[in-house]
């Protein structure tokens, strides 16, 4: 971890610590008065892939053989930074059957300094929770709401009652916010926003950044390319849904050369400004 990475843009470049560099972006003061900043993160194999299926179940996750440490260590850098994040009802279904853990891990002893950030900065050690459900059909973990966090679950038109009323047994709101197709991304955030909520991070999949990118909310891309080829038929690529009319316009913000990356295999750290 302690194997510098090299700026690349915007120059002049220089080595620096890995540690720190997604701090240093400083996104708590990017949000404006009226809008809150919303911003996502993928590590993404050179073949475009995401995510790929695991195991006998077929549950697409993040390829093991791209996944690493200092990926996750800027990972858990954009995570801190963030009062809201907002996860899919699948994660929050896997999460209830044991299947994955808190998203952003301040517990960890490795990440003790980003605890101590958060605190530092007047906020609570866990960022509070945005669901984003077409069904509702998922269960609520006690250990989401644990310790004070807000849960809002937001939601298509039409919601089954039945559903409704299980969820908000957990003290948990539901938002509708959209029609009986799609959760509206412009009214999610706009809600939000109202709310005081100001960095916003979405670690959900390929089709809740394709409604950020539709609804013109999404403000800041963040991946991290790996230097490998994958292949595979099934896989899940970066955005999952019709195709964008017009397309989403993104300009460099900033680009680092991790020449270490995984097994000694090199690997980019970008970041892309919606213009």
């Amino acid at each position: 971890m302690d194997k510098p990475i090299i700026r690349l843009y915007p120059q002049p470049g220089s080595e620096q610590s890995l540690k720190g560099t997604y701090l240093a972006h400083n996104l708590r003061q990017q949000a404006s008065e009226d809008q809150a900043f919303v911003y996502t993160n993928f590590v993404v194999s050179l073949d475009g892939r995401i995510a790929i299926p695991r195991g006998e179940t077929q549950v697409m996750s993040v390829p093991r053989s791209i996944a690493n440490n200092r990926d996750w260590r800027l990972f858990q850098e954009l995570a801190a930074q963030a009062d809201l994040i907002v996860v899919s009802s699948d994660y929050i279904h896997n999460w209830a059957q044991g299947k994955a853990s808190e998203i952003l891990q301040v517990d960890e002893p490795q990440f003790a300094d980003l605890c101590d950030w958060r605190r530092a900065c007047g906020l609570s050690p866990q960022a509070d929770v945005a669901i984003i459900s077409k069904n509702l059909r998922f269960s609520i973990p006690d250990v989401l709401t644990a310790g004070g966090r807000k849960v809002i679950v937001f939601t298509t038109a039409d919601p089954d009652p039945v559903c409704v009323r299980e969820i908000e047994k957990h003290a948990v709101r539901i938002i509708i916010a959209g029609d009986r197709k799609s959760v509206n991304g412009t009214t999610m955030v706009d809600y939000l926003t109202d709310l005081g909520y100001r960095t916003i991070f979405s670690s959900a999949g390929p089709q809740i950044l394709y409604l950020l990118l539709t609804n013109n909310v999404l403000n800041r891309l963040y991946m991290t390319h790996a230097c490998r080829i994958l292949g595979g038929n099934s896989y899940a690529s970066l955005v999952e849904g019709e195709l964008l009319k017009p397309a989403v316009d993104l300009t460099l913000n900033s680009l680092y050369l991790d020449p270490p990356g995984r097994d000694g295999l090199s690997q980019f750290f970008i970041a892309y400004d919606r213009t």
